[in-house]
């Protein structure tokens, strides 16, 4: 069974993510564009963690059927010291977890927390939910979650 899923495309995905992250040094698994985080989601491959407040998540949008685990909390953004706990008592250390935050930055740094907690299979969603600032110092003209149409819910 295990040469099955090698063999399968989604996990062809991973381990370019893989190949790429140790090309860059990086210390978690690597990363993963919006589209192919949906895909691993949808073939029941990964599961899909939602690192931003959850101030973000209710009035910005999410992900359903998302998992919430806070990398920091409230307006200021003061770091969750139980990120790592949370994360393990909702995925396991052993899950293909996705990280996914605002830009792809705060989740990057959860990644490298994870990893360093001895999550082996931790990957960052590149460009976040919402995606980079562009030149006016907006978010979602250029690239992320939502800008690829990707599913997502508001309250």
């Amino acid at each position: 069974m295990t040469l099955e899923l090698v063999e399968r495309p989604t996990h062809a995905l991973l381990e370019a993510a893989r190949s790429r992250a140790a090309e860059a040094g990086l210390s978690y698994a690597g990363g993963v564009s919006p589209q192919d985080a949906w895909e691993l989601v949808q073939a029941g491959d990964a599961v899909l963690v939602d690192v931003r407040t959850a101030e973000e998540r209710k009035f910005v949008g999410f992900v359903p059927d998302s998992l919430h685990v806070a990398w920091a909390t409230g307006t200021s953004l003061t770091r969750n010291p139980r990120f790592v706990r949370e994360l393990e008592a909702k995925t396991g250390k052993d899950a293909v977890v996705l990280l996914l935050c605002r830009s792809g930055n705060r989740s990057a740094l959860a990644a490298e927390a994870a990893a360093k907690a001895g999550f082996t299979q931790v990957f960052n969603v590149l460009e976040g939910f919402e995606g980079e600032l562009d030149d006016a110092q907006r978010r979602g003209a250029s690239n992320g979650w939502r800008f690829h149409g990707l599913p997502w819910i508001q309250d």
